[in-house]
């Protein structure tokens, strides 16, 4: 089975991959540079802002893939104008945004996999004159949802999930939400608090959060909403560790350009500390809200060589790959290749702080233990993180389990250990359709996309 994508080129579209992929092995340093697609998060988070904006917004250099594409056909149920127009990037054309408020009821939002779908859909269904449904592939009806909607009923909106806590549920929307004081249990998600950060200039008196959980992982995706909200004039008040207060006013329209995403960059930077040589990424911001900024310091800090010029990053293999001992809570995204990266490492390395992870598309640390064992090596599960003890890895099957990220990183344990097939590669295309077009340009070499 196969499913269209856009070409790195530019010019046809590409036919990606679904199942199985013997990952290919590199035959010596890497010499590649690779531009990357737009940020998942960041094209997400500017959907939503555009569609209850003030007026238009055009999307420049957007992410295509099957996240965004969710994001898209769940907005454009509830009647946003959501068009595709001509840009300048290799990976498919710009979106035009034209906003509808009230949303429109009487529809249904499929999340597919996209945990930023089904969380910040939630809040907007009840700015819609009528029912909402919010459901979500089989796959990820465990994801948790349990705190969003205490805060939307908490908020004064009529849910009904059937006493499940979770997806599916139906959003009973008035066309409009009266906002006001709430606490939530965000620890489970940062997705929590973005999603509500993200309507809340909409609800009638606005809204101040507070967060109530021992813990609040990825941090950076909470500083990202509000650089979104305040880049179109929606200044959000941080009240104390935690605790958020979003003024109600307006939207602004705003024409964005999206970053590319930097954690989608990550299997490509560590392939040169595995494989040897160097591995250039173009434009590399030089600010970043994205966790995926955070590589440069851990990277460097694994045995690599970084370097920035030209708004380019680059990554060189250093002499060896050092084991580590980090807390990825801030960074949790970056888990599963630093897990790969880690694996070819002289000591073992352990990543504490990510216990959320069990909740994404997989159980990720269950699942990396499984694979890293399956193909030879040595893994630890902890309360709250993974253990890695490198050991000559032999090969075999790796499981993606319905997630991107393990798929690429079987790739990338792929890249140095022949034999290592990852059983649906397919599973990239939910925030990097175009992977194995762009691994093959890394491993053979290749100039930018």
């Amino acid at each position: 089975m196969t499913a269209r994508g856009y070409s790195p080129d530019g010019r046809d579209a590409v036919t990606r991959p679904q199942g199985a992929y013997a990952a290919p092995v590199s035959d010596g340093a890497l010499e590649a540079t690779l531009t990357i697609p737009g940020s998942k998060s960041l094209t997400n988070r500017e959907l939503v802002l555009a569609a209850i904006a003030d007026g238009p917004s055009t999307l420049h250099r957007p992410l295509h893939s099957d996240d965004s594409a969710r994001m898209v056909e769940g907005l454009r149920a509830l009647g946003v104008g959501i068009e595709e127009v001509e840009g300048d990037s290799p990976f498919g054309p710009d979106l035009h945004v034209t906003p509808a408020l009230p949303l429109r009821g009487g529809s249904t939002v499929d999340s597919g996999q996209a945990g930023t779908v089904m969380r910040f859909i939630a809040p907007l269904a009840g700015l819609a004159d009528g029912e909402v449904t919010v459901t979500a592939h089989e796959s990820a009806l465990h994801r948790p949802m349990g705190a969003m909607i205490k805060a939307l009923r908490d908020l004064g909106l009529d849910i009904d999930d059937g006493g499940h806590w979770a997806l599916p549920f139906r959003v009973h929307g008035h066309g409009h939400i009266r906002g006001g004081e709430i606490d939530i249990d965000a620890s489970a998600s940062s997705q929590f608090v973005s999603g509500l950060l993200l309507a809340a200039p909409r609800f009638d008196v606005g809204l101040r959060l507070r967060h109530v959980g021992d813990r609040l992982p990825s941090v950076p995706h909470i500083d990202m909403t509000i650089e979104c909200l305040a880049r179109r004039g929606v200044l959000v008040e941080r009240a104390g560790h935690g605790e958020w207060i979003v003024p109600a006013g307006p939207v602004r329209a705003k024409d964005i350009a999206i970053e590319p995403d930097l954690s989608n960059a990550a299997p490509f930077l560590a392939a040169a500390m595995i494989a040897g040589g160097h591995v250039t990424v173009t434009g590399w911001p030089p600010h970043s809200t994205q966790p995926g900024a955070q590589l440069t310091e851990i990277l460097a800090h694994m045995g690599g060589r970084v370097s920035r010029r030209a708004g380019a990053l680059t990554v060189s293999a250093g002499r060896a790959i050092h084991g580590v001992d980090l807390d990825l809570s801030a960074v949790s995204e970056l888990t599963p290749t630093l897990v790969g990266l880690a694996a070819y490492a002289d000591g073992p390395s352990t990543f504490r702080g990510v216990a959320h992870i069990r909740g994404h598309e997989t159980d990720r640390l269950a699942a990396l233990a499984e694979n890293i064992r399956a193909v030879g090596g040595e893994a630890e599960e902890l309360p709250d993180g993974i253990r890695v003890f490198p050991r000559p890895l032999t090969g075999g099957p790796w499981k993606a389990f319905h997630d991107h990220r393990m798929a690429t990183t079987g790739a990338l344990v792929g890249l140095r250990t022949p034999g290592v097939v990852v059983d649906d590669i397919g599973t990239t295309a939910k925030t990097l359709p175009e992977f194995v077009q762009l691994w093959g340009r890394l491993v053979h070499g290749g100039a930018p996309a």
